[in-house]
């Protein structure tokens, strides 16, 4: 048993899909995790080039040294400064540059060093939530979303993965946008963090090897992180999820500021910004807190 064990996390360990993704900065109080939703998770290898990608879901995961976790969700038209191209949407930086630059950009906007980062390929949130045996999903509405192609009756459903993706993806027939998306994106992701950490998956391998080979064929993580440290993010995540974290977005002043040459942009409240930021690192929030958003 031991050895199956020791071969198992030898093959995980060696499946893993790495990106030089981190920025090098001086360490921040507290452990921090970009965790990104890309477009497509084609061409992860060395040659591939970032220009064109998007991503769609930004969140940041925050362990502080004292109080609770929080997971943030950035929502994807942010206005931000771009080291070396200006102010542009916040998901610009990741078409234009990739991880590194998406990773640059979110430490300038927050203050905090990402000491990780997860990256999630859309096509592979399919693979996951199908491998798991599909989720349960709550939404209050019905929706009909051509765009998504999000077809959904109001209450609560055990979603497959073609379905669970474009809720995860479908704003415009939100009434809140990116901010609905946002809190169904969490949704999605605690969802599957529920089913792959269940006992039903860990103690079966029948269901542990597909849905591994799923995850690990969907996720790439920063140079340098293990099976051991993505175990970890994994508990440190599900923990987030759990109702005692911290949700939210940044504050908001606008969900519709209009930039010559970028278009229709979030707005972050500049004179609340700072400080948000600054009670994540220190952890001054209550659990279950949702915070943020457009007041």
């Amino acid at each position: 048993m031991a050895a199956a064990l020791v071969a198992f996390l030898i093959w995980v360990n060696g499946q893993i899909n790495h990106v030089d993704a981190l920025s090098g900065a001086a360490n921040t109080p507290g452990d921090t995790t970009l965790i990104v939703g890309s477009d497509s998770r084609d061409g992860w290898s060395a040659s591939d080039t970032t220009e064109g990608q998007r991503t769609d879901t930004i969140m940041l995961l925050h362990d502080p040294e004292d109080g609770p976790t929080a997971l943030i969700s950035i929502p994807r038209d942010t206005l931000v400064d771009i080291p070396g191209y200006g102010q542009n949407k916040i998901n610009a930086s990741f078409s234009f540059g990739g991880a590194p630059l998406l990773v640059e950009t979110v430490e300038g906007l927050t203050g905090l060093t990402m000491d990780a980062y997860l990256e999630v390929g859309f096509t592979g949130v399919e693979e996951i939530v199908d491998a798991v045996g599909g989720v349960e999903l709550c939404l209050d509405y019905d929706v009909s979303d051509e765009l998504s192609k999000l077809e959904w009756e109001a209450g609560c459903h055990v979603a497959d993965g073609e379905t669970a993706l474009a809720f995860s993806r479908m704003r415009y027939s939100d009434p809140l946008g990116d901010i609905g998306r946002a809190e169904r994106q969490r949704q999605v992701v605690a969802a599957v963090a529920d089913e792959v950490l269940s006992p039903a998956t860990i103690l079966n391998p029948f269901q542990l090897i597909p849905v591994t080979e799923a995850g690990l064929d969907a996720f790439r993580v920063s140079d340098g992180t293990g099976v051991f440290d993505l175990a970890g993010l994994a508990l440190t995540m599900n923990s987030a999820l759990s109702g005692g974290a911290v949700t939210g977005t940044p504050p908001i002043a606008s969900m519709g500021y209009d930039v010559p040459g970028v278009g229709s942009t979030v707005l972050l409240d500049d004179t609340k910004t700072d400080q948000f930021w600054t009670d994540i690192e220190e952890g001054n929030y209550e659990a279950g807190d949702e915070v943020g958003g457009v007041e």
